[in-house]
Order: C-alpha cells, then sequence, then structure tokens
C-alpha cells in the first residue's frame, strides 16, 4: 500500500510541475524544456538571458540543472557544465551577473555544476564562499551544495579559497536530519538523503588534507617585469583577436605549462596596451577550447565580425601535433588526441585557409608551440617518430598575413620557468613593451619585433636549457 502512495505521489507531483511548467515558461524556458540547443542559441542571440524568471520563479538555467520530466523526480539528473546547454546558459547568466544585472542562485548552481571558471570568477569579485543559503532543504554554502552534487574538484577548489568544511557538512547533516523526518519512503526523498550523505562523506574524507594544507608553505606566485603593462594606445573598434591557451587537456597529455596566464596577459595587452576593444577578443581556455570552439570562432566569428579595414590577431599556446601519414600540422584543441590527430585537432592548413577568407587589411599569427612531436609544446601519437616539420609547406599565406612562430619544424619550444611564462611569449611581451615596437594606431612594426624575439630566444634556450630554438617569420609584412 505504501509503495502504491509513493507512486501516486511521484505521479501528482510529476504532473503538477508538468502543469506547471507548460503554463509559466518564457520561449527560454520552454527551449531548455525541449532541449533545443539551436532554439536556445537562437534567444540568447536576440537577447534573452538565462536569469530571467519563469512566473513559477526558476530560472533557466536552474530548469537546465534538473530538466529531465521524463524521470524526474526518481533519478534527480543534474546537468553539468559538461552538457553543451547547461554550459551556454551558465556562461550568459555569469555575463548578465558580471554587467549588474540580478541572477539569483547563480553561484551555486555553478558550484553544484562544476562550473569552476565561474566560481572562481565570482569569489574573485568578493563573493563569500561561507555565506549560507536556503534551497528549501537546509542552510547549504556553496561547498556544501557542490558536495551534495559530486563535484569532488569544485570542492576542492572552494577549500583551496578558504571555504569553511565543518559549516558545509554541518548544512549537509541538517539536510539529511530533515528528509529522515520525513520519511524514505518516497523515492525522491531517499534519493536526495543518500546525495546529501555521499557529500558528507565526500567532505570528512577530506579533513587531513585541509589540516595539512594550513600547514604547508605557500609558493609565491611567479611574476615578471612584463606583467606589468605599460601605456594604452587609444582603442580601435577595427581591431579583432582571438586567444587561446590550452594548459591541461582531457586526454592527459602533458602540461602545456604557462598556457593559459600566457593567453589572458596576451589578451590584456591587446585591450590595455595596443588597443584593442574588450568585447572584440575572444579568450578560450582548457575546456572552453575544444575543437569546436576553434570551428565557430576561427570560421565563423572571426568573418562575421573582421571587415576590409581590420586588423585580426590570434595567439596559441598550447601542444602542436604532426600528422605522422601527411606530414601536416596540427594546432591540439582541449579535446585533441595525437593517436587520431586527424580527426580531433586543428590543422593550421585549416587556420590560414579561414584567416585567408578575411577582408581584413592585416592579419597576424601568434604560434607559442611546436609541431614535430619531439617534445616541449608538442605531442605524437604513442609509438611514433617525430617529424621535420616544414611549417610553410603546402600553405598558401594572403599577402596581409604575417606569422610568428617560436620555433622551426624540427625544434621544440621552452619554457621560461624563472619568468613564468613560454619563452617565445615573454619576449613577444617584452618586445611590445620595451622596443618600441607598437606604433600610435596600435599596429605593429613586425620585423623590427621579431628583430628582437628571434636573438633572445635563441640566446636564452641554448644558455640556460641547452636548446636550439629558432623562432620563425613567415609571410613577413615589412614596417
Amino acid at each position: 500500500m505504501k509503495k502504491i502512495l509513493a507512486l501516486l505521489f511521484i505521479v501528482s507531483l510529476s504532473s503538477l510541475l508538468t502543469g506547471c511548467l507548460s503554463v509559466a515558461r518564457t520561449p527560454l524556458g520552454e527551449a531548455v524544456e525541449k532541449g533545443d540547443i539551436n532554439a536556445v542559441k537562437d534567444l540568447l542571440a536576440k537577447g534573452s538571458n538565462a536569469c530571467e524568471m519563469q512566473n513559477y520563479g526558476a530560472t533557466p538555467y536552474m530548469m537546465a540543472a534538473y530538466y529531465d520530466l521524463t524521470i524526474f523526480p526518481l533519478d534527480m539528473k543534474y546537468r553539468t557544465c559538461r552538457d553543451e546547454i547547461y554550459r551556454i546558459l551558465m556562461d550568459n547568466a555569469s555575463e548578465t551577473l558580471n554587467k549588474g544585472g540580478l541572477c539569483p542562485a547563480l553561484v551555486y548552481y555553478a558550484a553544484g555544476g562544476g562550473c569552476n571558471d565561474i566560481v572562481k570568477e565570482q569569489l574573485g569579485k568578493g563573493y563569500n564562499p561561507n555565506e549560507k543559503h536556503d534551497v528549501k532543504h537546509g542552510e547549504f554554502t556553496i561547498l556544501g551544495y557542490a558536495a551534495f552534487h559530486g563535484q569532488l574538484e569544485t570542492v576542492k577548489m572552494l577549500l583551496n579559497k578558504g571555504a569553511d568544511l565543518d559549516s558545509a557538512i554541518s548544512g549537509l547533516q541538517a539536510y539529511a536530519s530533515r528528509q529522515l523526518r520525513g520519511g524514505l519512503s518516497e523515492p525522491l526523498t531517499r534519493k536526495t538523503y543518500d546525495k546529501a550523505n555521499l557529500g558528507i562523506e565526500m567532505l570528512s574524507g577530506l579533513k587531513p588534507m585541509t589540516v595539512v594544507k594550513l600547514h604547508q608553505k605557500v609558493s609565491p606566485v611567479i611574476k615578471s617585469d612584463v606583467d606589468e603593462l605599460p601605456a594604452k594606445v587609444k582603442a580601435n573598434n577595427n581591431f579583432y583577436a582571438i586567444i587561446i591557451g590550452i594548459e591541461q587537456y582531457r586526454q592527459k597529455l602533458p602540461k602545456a605549462d604557462f598556457a593559459v596566464s600566457d593567453a589572458k596577459l596576451v589578451s590584456e595587452y591587446l585591450s590595455k596596451v595596443m588597443g584593442y576593444p574588450e568585447e572584440n577578443i575572444v579568450t578560450l581556455t582548457n575546456e572552453h577550447a575544444s575543437k569546436s570552439d576553434f570551428e565557430k570562432y576561427f570560421e565563423k566569428w572571426l568573418s562575421n565580425n573582421a571587415e576590409k579595414d581590420s586588423t585580426v590577431f590570434v595567439y596559441y599556446s598550447g601542444h602542436g601535433a604532426p600528422n605522422t601519414k601527411t606530414g601536416d600540422a596540427y594546432l591540439v584543441p582541449y579535446d585533441g588526441d595525437p593517436s587520431f590527430i586527424e580527426q580531433t585537432g586543428y590543422p593550421l592548413k585549416k587556420l590560414y585557409e579561414s584567416l585567408n577568407k578575411l577582408q581584413a587589411k592585416e592579419i597576424i599569427v601568434a604560434l607559442d608551440s611546436c609541431f614535430s612531436g619531439a617534445g616541449g609544446r608538442s605531442v605524437i601519437a604513442k609509438g611514433a617518430r617525430p617529424l621535420v616539420m616544414n611549417l610553410q609547406s603546402n600553405m598558401v599565406l594572403s599577402k596581409n598575413m604575417t606569422i610568428l612562430s617560436a620555433s622551426s619544424g624540427d625544434q621544440t619550444s621552452s619554457t621560461y620557468d624563472e619568468k613564468g611564462h613560454g619563452l617565445f611569449t615573454y619576449f613577444l611581451l617584452k618586445g611590445i613593451k620595451n622596443e618600441d615596437v607598437v606604433k600610435s594606431d596600435g599596429s605593429i612594426k613586425m620585423d623590427d619585433l621579431f628583430g628582437y624575439i628571434k636573438p633572445q630566444v635563441e640566446r636564452i634556450a641554448r644558455k640556460q636549457y641547452n636548446n636550439e630554438q629558432t623562432p620563425q617569420l613567415i609571410g613577413a609584412k615589412k614596417n
């Protein structure tokens, strides 16, 4: 009898929610309900936002977190940042909040979904990680909410940012007790009770780690002279840039040290020194630099924005890889696999073909990578032998394009550990800062910049790393 009553309760609750959602949803909410990603993108592009309240109090990104009524509420499927619709909505919600809009419970849903970049961003803006929030089943902090949804990496990040472990555990215990008092005969109650206890176990198991961390010496952040930016030139609305830094890869490839911080600093130099408007700069790092992101921004975004008087700047820091069958060079996206590089990599040839189609008056590509598979910032399929790459082979560059590459085709690209940057990127930025290579309109004297970078990189690579690294200038545009 109890099982029948429980089933009737679940069916009635599901019907109630379905009816409520079908009546009170906005067009964006309806698109989320249907799982229609194209409609979601279209509505966001037309001005809808993920923070807009439905009549019943939820927002589209909240709906995306839980919405799967075919199994609700038995499984309580919780989408995360790995789900494309959820990621798109969370990015939109974060942007709305950063512009001063209201976005209730954003940080909680970001923590619960494993959107660590959004959580870090809000913490950096002063959000208190120990603020308590009533989510109708206890006073959760974001640490407790992340643990409730099994987000171990988010939990570890929050602990390192000062989140209080005991407070999070107490919130989960209060929630579990509330479920217990209500009885565990209903599947929904049992499910959430079990999730709370798993969260408590996760946090309790990390207690020794947090105690040790309190006594560890904190390593100082490496700062170099190029981290202090020089004066800014006047902004030019016809300047566009795509900046990519991939330090960690989904396939657990060797880490490309400093790639993310280098990409972010290059973006700062463009916006704060060289006159690129912030809204014209796309910065992609780690999991946000997948192959589909490359295709989206190189093949669509640039052609939609760059005009005949535009200057385009492309920067890539991360691994390159060779196709051992064809000898072609590939950029390795976050989801790239050197064993299947033809299917998962992004060919340099394809990048240059896309850039060749632009009407821009000037295109600059800076590659802090290498492509032979011999190490450094290059990878290769297991068992394959490194190649001597010719980066100009079978590639046709338009007259307005200049390529700056960190090394020649048979070399590796080094990091400059004592400066906390890639070796090539360090001298690229140092040249921009100190060598009077930036003109008053924000354009670069490419020959002068390369004339500075090349001997500096060669000297440090040979002197400190016993390594030959010779930067390349391809398709050079004269000053």
